[in-house]
């Protein structure tokens, strides 16, 4: 049979107590330290003796020392004032938002450096769990409770548990070979890429963002001609640079950098794609309320991300 756990009932000013008489190995010094009467303290310290079962003090006339018994229990009972004081330090500083964990989903293509660099500064002791996924994931892994922000593009419609932010848009570019005889023009019209093949992320993975895509397609009268998906924007950049087609992504899109891919403004450019920032309506823990004020406070809503940025860290 198993022994049950014993749980020694010590409350803590016992403890501290013999801490402090530990140190100063004289009651009436220990009872000024303490802020108590003698006679208080000494039985608080009987009462921890009591619990122990043996004597932890020497008590002789004008002279205190710690017993063998006493001498095994200062190093274990300091340890435990050290761990709850660091316990105490770090509830307070998780429950205010200013220390924890936060998950964070990521889009690959943004480039939010500013917005962490700004938390981080602020929130020196967060620590931020990256995770690199595109829109349709993040949203259910928010559901999921398995992330507790989400940074997307292009949030979809008629969610009620989720909550979301634009907190900024920028426009589209066109993902050219080097080769393509339309690399050599500083602004290509979409309509001139009616008959090149492209390439795209499936529509699952984003299904607003694929929608936007191939709705401008539309408007310039087309509709793209789909060769090859892939989930991530660094394969799409990878394969166009093979010449296996072309694609159309948001203007961040240019900090991947690739020897044989050219980024074209495009025309019309007044087209844009949103930035945002999700989490779930009801999440009590603030760290995430945290974050949604720095990214009220510090994330341009508009303009488009300047090209060259580099990714955030770890992400």
């Amino acid at each position: 049979m198993t022994r049950p756990e014993l749980r020694p009932e010590l409350p803590l000013p016992q403890l501290h107590a013999f801490v402090v008489l530990a140190e100063e190995l004289h009651f009436g010094r220990a009872a000024t330290r303490l802020g108590i009467a003698q006679p208080p303290l000494s039985q608080q310290i009987r009462r921890l003796e009591e619990k122990v079962g043996h004597p932890l003090f020497h008590r002789e006339p004008g002279r205190v020392t710690l017993t063998p018994a006493g001498r095994e229990l200062l190093p274990a009972v300091r340890r435990a004032l050290a761990d709850l004081t660091d316990g105490l330090s770090a509830a307070r500083a998780t429950g205010s938002g200013r220390a924890g964990r936060l998950r964070i989903g990521f889009a690959a293509s943004l480039a939010l450096t500013v917005l962490l660099r700004t938390f981080r500064q602020r929130f020196p002791d967060v620590h931020l769990d990256i995770h690199e996924m595109t829109t349709a994931p993040q949203i259910t892994a928010l559901r999921e409770g398995t992330i507790d922000i989400g940074l997307l593009r292009e949030p979809p419609t008629g969610e009620t548990e989720i909550g979301f932010r634009t907190i900024l848009t920028e426009p589209f570019v066109a993902v050219l070979p080097t080769a393509h005889p339309l690399a050599a023009r500083r602004t290509v019209r979409l309509d001139r890429l009616a008959d090149s093949p492209f390439v795209l992320l499936p529509r699952e993975a984003g299904p607003r963002l694929h929608d936007r895509i191939t709705g401008l397609c539309a408007e310039a009268g087309f509709t793209p001609r789909i060769v090859q998906h892939a989930v991530e924007w660094q394969t799409v950049c990878a394969l166009v640079e093979t010449g296996l087609g072309v694609s159309l992504a948001p203007a961040s899109i240019r900090r991947i950098r690739l020897k044989g891919v050219a980024f074209r403004a495009v025309a019309p450019g007044t087209a844009r794609t949103h930035v945002a920032v999700a989490w779930r309506r009801n999440d009590p823990n603030p760290l995430v309320a945290n974050l949604l004020t720095t990214v009220g406070r510090e994330t341009p809503r508009q303009g488009a991300v300047p090209a060259g940025r580099p990714a955030p860290p770890g992400r």
